[in-house]
């Protein structure tokens, strides 16, 4: 009787197997793989519609960076390093495309699979991935990295790994990661951390290795110089594995990139003005219209190009530490926030040339709408009305000045939210019932002359309100070490978003991040009705329903108060020695590190 059940049981499995079989048989490998839909690009596609595929290559270029680097290591939280070096160096098993939100191409993996409810993805290898030693890329080096990155790396990979229930290898050249989590996105993650190599790691201290211990990579260039806190040397791999991958054909076409650094923005914008540096990225409108008028430019050395995109603007401006008194009262951050003299500022500072950030999402279609939420986007806050900061449902704007310097209503808003907060200044002095001052500190990392400017404006208005607060000006290093303690009070912010917002937003605003050191919630968020917004878009099955999901979190985010936001950067700004030259097509992220100077190319002629 016993034995009769055991053999009805295996044969119920084997009926069960050939079930399962049947459904991941559904799954067939594919050159690319996109959030919502299809790829635009087909599988025999000759290049990126944004590349040049006839690009010479040749030449070199010299790019500046202010402050200094102790670290060439760009994988782990230890350290300052150069932010370019991980585009240049190192690949992934798949390659974004910037053209296309939320879509992957084959990089070191030839093809993807994955069943229709995304539980599983599965990656075979290009027989000819190398590093740049020349070893094979394997399957043993995809899942040593995974679990390096996800347990020793920086916290930003820390995520997906946690949401991996199983790797493991399937065959000669293929991995499958099997998740933990109803996340449609994991697939696409998967394919987008950098492979490194076991061999090089394997025992080694990886999170505390020395600045000449730098990670072997499959990328097109090797690091072959450098000098702590001076320079970085990148030269192009004469043989790079995949320089004829359709997906490379017209990319890092410069045979060699230096990055040298210096003190401040000041100083390297004079070293570019000498002709030290190749191209700089301008980040001020005031600046680029007036101080761009040296001999290089108006004999035709250096040219000045605009790049239009339809990427969000992210957001940028000064973020307070909500872990902190007082900005742990919503009320004193609006008070702050209306302090702010935007208009006046912008208008000093920028020449009024440039909009202001309304929202994270703004400036794309995730944007929050104005006025009261409506549809799909009313019913995922309404549930939460109770919880939810004045203007979330109803709509919410920021203050807006007349220009004047004295700011007269944004005064009289700030003293009115602080005194429903409890503040008063009886004696020129704001203060608490208990009697102690209200007061904070700006931090700054030295050398970054335009939020010095913006500070010291500031603090003009916060005066007139009886504030005390103060400019705290640190090194490079001390800086990078305050920001991953959250060891401030208010400090500069620059996030940048994407159109394919996803995982990384719980690594930005999520209540775990707010406690995990390292972390990019520099604000503190830890809001429940945040993390269930950013749950909804990562399960949601439809692009409408990740658009309400986004929509809605870009309103609680922006109604929250956490951030006093600057201006927005609707087309990018670079200017350019006149013999780099760029492709007609623009993706429509415009420039980027995936743009400048990746597509770029040396013409000697000029």
């Amino acid at each position: 009787m016993v034995m009769d059940f055991f053999q009805k049981l295996r044969g119920l499995g084997v009926i069960l197997a050939a079930i399962l079989w049947s459904g991941f048989a559904i799954a067939e490998p594919m050159h690319g793989i996109s959030m919502y839909g299809d790829p635009a690009l087909p599988p025999d596609f000759v290049s990126l519609p944004y590349a040049n595929p006839d690009a010479p290559t040749g030449g070199q270029i010299t790019l500046g960076n202010a402050g200094g680097f102790d670290s060439l290591n760009p994988f782990v939280r230890k350290g300052t390093v150069p932010w370019q070096l991980r585009f240049f160096t190192h690949e992934s098993l798949m390659g974004r495309s910037w053209d296309e939100p939320f879509t992957l191409y084959g990089l070191l993996a030839e093809s993807i699979e994955v069943p229709e409810d995304r539980a599983w993805v599965e990656f075979t290898l290009r027989p000819d991935a190398r590093f740049s030693d020349g070893s094979p890329v394997t399957v043993d080096d995809v899942i040593f990295s995974y679990a390096l990155l996800g347990t020793e790396g920086h916290p930003r990979y820390h995520g997906l790994y946690n949401q991996i229930d199983r790797i493991e290898q399937t065959g000669p050249r293929r991995v499958r990661m099997t998740f933990n989590t109803d996340n449609r996105e994991l697939a696409l993650l998967a394919g987008m951390r950098p492979i490194l190599s076991r061999a090089q790691w394997e025992g080694k201290d990886f999170a505390g290795a020395p600045l000449a211990e730098i990670p072997l990579g499959t990328g097109p260039y090797t690091v072959t110089d450098f000098e702590a806190n001076r320079q970085v040397t990148l030269t192009r791999n004469p043989d790079y594995w995949g320089a004829d991958l359709p997906f490379r054909r017209g990319t890092y076409n410069f045979d060699r990139i230096r990055i040298d650094f210096y003190g401040d923005t000041s100083v390297l914008f004079e070293a570019f003005k000498a002709g030290e540096i190749s191209a700089v990225r301008e980040f001020n409108a005031e600046t680029w219209a007036t101080q761009y008028d040296f001999p290089a430019v108006t004999d035709g050395r250096i040219v000045k190009s605009t790049f239009p995109h339809q990427k969000p603007s992210g957001m940028t401006g000064f973020a307070m530490n909500t872990r902190r008194a007082p900005f742990d009262d919503w009320r004193v951050r609006d008070a702050l926030i209306a302090a702010f003299n935007f208009e006046y500022i912008n208008e000093t500072l920028t020449g009024g040339a440039l909009p202001r950030i309304t929202s994270y999402f703004s400036n794309s279609v995730l944007a929050m709408q104005p006025g009261v939420a409506q549809g799909g986007v009313a019913d995922l806050l309404r549930p939460h009305a109770a919880t939810l900061l004045p203007g979330t449902l109803d709509g919410y704007t920021l203050p807006q000045g007349n220009g004047s310097a004295r700011n007269r209503a944004g005064i009289r808003a700030a003293m009115a939210q602080l005194a429903d907060a409890g503040y008063a200044a009886p004696d020129g002095t704001m203060q608490d019932a208990d009697g102690a001052p209200l007061s904070f500190r700006i931090l700054l990392k030295k050398g970054n002359a335009e939020h010095a400017k913006i500070a010291a404006l500031y603090l003009q208005a916060l005066e007139r309100l009886g504030i005390t607060a103060s400019i705290e000006s640190v090194d490079n290093a001390q800086y990078v070490a305050r920001m991953a303690s959250f060891d401030y009070d208010m400090t500069p912010f620059r996030r940048a978003l994407s159109l394919s917002p996803g995982n990384e937003q719980r690594f930005y605003w999520g209540s775990e991040a707010a406690a995990s050191e390292g972390s990019g919630n520099l604000m503190g968020i830890a809001s429940p009705v945040v993390d269930g917004l950013i749950d909804q878009m990562l399960a949601a099955r439809s692009a409408e329903d990740f658009t309400d999901a986004t929509r809605a979190l870009d309103r609680v985010l922006t109604a929250g108060r956490y951030v006093i936001p600057f201006w927005q950067f609707d087309e990018g700004l670079i200017a350019h020695d006149a013999r780099m030259k760029f492709p007609d097509t623009l993706p429509i992220y415009g420039d980027g590190p995936y743009f400048m100077p990746q597509m770029w190319w040396w013409d000697a002629d000029g």
